[in-house]
């Protein structure tokens, strides 16, 4: 067989595509360990920062050190104290039909199409006194699922922090959620009324501030209407009767000693 013979070269080229898939699939397998570190440590990462908890130079583990995490039963909102934590996983769990539900096309105002049955929460405590709830939340956007952590304060109702870790929204334009200052402004808004009705919105403009509904509101993202129209409905629905709502008025409850 000549030296620049076709089937000499497309054994050539076989040989090390086959080479290259192995050295890549070797890294992949030895990486893997490593991607799962990082992936929680990121995670942690924006928990504590939803919280108020983050602090430049400061160890994430150290500090997730003061955060508990809990298992929530979501349709009756109590805790799940039979759970495995090691072996628990979200994402696993939403494709078991035993461990996740379908949610109507009506009630899915999130676009999520199925929920857990059972929500991992994290609490912050001080002193034995609980004193932040950070939820995670997600529903869709205009291009993507936004996944993010709601901190709350003890009364289960002001917001305390608010922060997106995972979607593919546009630069520039739905993107701008990860912009700390929009993020800010969620900051001490109210979610419910005195009935527990949820109130809390995201406008396609800007909030009166001048109007006591303020208070629910928060300024929506200028050129993303789609953007904003799901962070508002990914809040509703999670805050709402068939997310975590039953929870925190359990929560408030146990505050105030009823």
């Amino acid at each position: 067989m000549a030296n620049e013979s076709i089937g000499k070269t497309i054994l050539v080229a076989a040989l090390l595509c086959i080479v290259c898939s192995i050295l890549v699939s070797t890294a992949a397998v030895k990486l893997k360990p490593l991607q799962e570190i990082n992936k929680a440590l990121f995670k942690k990462n924006n928990i504590l920062k939803a919280a108020g908890l983050l602090e430049e130079g400061k160890d994430v583990e150290e500090l997730f050190k003061n955060i508990e995490v809990k298992y929530v039963d979501i349709d009756t909102g109590d805790f799940n104290e039979t759970i495995n934590s090691k072996a628990y996983n979200v994402k696993a769990a939403l494709a078991r039909p035993g461990l996740s539900v379908a949610i109507s096309p009506e009630a899915d105002i999130a676009n999520i199409k199925r929920r857990v049955k059972t929500a991992e929460v994290y609490l912050v405590k001080v002193d034995g006194k609980l004193k932040t709830i950070i939820l995670p939340v997600y529903g869709k956007g205009l291009w993507s699922t936004m996944y993010a952590f709601l901190a709350l304060e003890s009364d289960g109702n002001t917001i305390k922090g608010f922060s997106f870790y995972d979607h593919g929204e546009t630069p520039g334009l739905g993107g701008e959620i990860d912009n700390p200052s929009w993020q800010k402004q969620f900051q001490d808004k109210l979610v419910y009324d005195e009935d527990w009705n949820v109130m809390i919105n995201v406008l396609k403009g800007k909030v009166n501030r001048d109007k006591p509904e303020a208070i629910h509101q928060a300024d929506g993202l200028s050129g993303a209407t789609l953007t904003t129209t799901g962070v508002k409905n990914m809040m509703r629905y999670w805050l709402g009767k068939d997310g975590f709502k039953k929870f925190l008025q359990n929560v408030r409850k146990q505050d105030q000693g009823a």
